[in-house]
């Protein structure tokens, strides 16, 4: 058993196809964070040219 990072339930670890999340519901709550960047990776904040391609 172990703890869903996303609710805190506990959850099946072996024959689960959606570990280390209790169920597919937490794992796409989960997955739309990141998406609508609710969630940050600490790190440096670029200046605004650096971020696309130099020809």
């Amino acid at each position: 058993m172990v703890k869903c990072p996303h609710c805190g339930r506990d959850g099946e670890w072996t024959d689960n196809p959606f570990r280390p999340f209790c169920s597919e519901r937490c794992r796409m709550t989960d997955l739309g964070g990141w998406l609508s960047e609710e969630y940050r990776i600490a790190g440096d904040e670029r200046p605004s040219g650096e971020d696309q391609e130099e020809e």
